[in-house]
């Protein structure tokens, strides 16, 4: 069984893969797929900006194109390219939106928070009203 501790630290891993010469802002994440397989991402610039992908993207779409749609978690960090995170990290809008197209509300993200250590939050904390067809 991966922990929510295991799943961040795996994210931290990701996080070193980051192409962030832009932003100079690494983010790594590490998604539990139902079927035990973690599925990891970091975030993607591209000096258009547009192009640019986010680490929970990056999973996400990796994931989908493994076959895998069955999520169980995702954990999120990021932080100044160099240094070690030292709070919270949450997904933007469009991965919310994203992770809403493909998970329950009740998905737990997890995140770092200095005082608490990891803590989970659900989708449905982070985007209470949702775009759905």
């Amino acid at each position: 069984m991966v922990t929510h501790k295991r799943l961040y630290d795996l994210a931290l891993e990701a996080r070193e893969k980051a192409y962030c010469p832009h932003s100079g802002f690494a983010v790594g994440a590490a998604l539990l797929t139902k079927s035990g397989k973690v599925i990891l991402g970091c975030n993607i610039e591209n000096a258009a900006y547009g192009p640019s992908v986010c680490a929970e993207r990056t999973a996400i779409f990796k994931a989908v194109s493994d076959g895998e749609m069955d999520f169980e978690a995702i954990a999120v960090c990021g932080a100044p390219q160099g240094q070690e995170p030292d709070s919270p990290c949450p997904p933007c809008g469009i991965c919310r939106q994203v992770m809403s197209e493909f998970c329950d509300k009740d998905f737990p993200i997890i995140l770092f928070d200095p005082e608490e250590g990891t803590k989970a939050y659900t989708l449905e904390e982070l985007l209470p009203l949702s775009f759905s067809l």
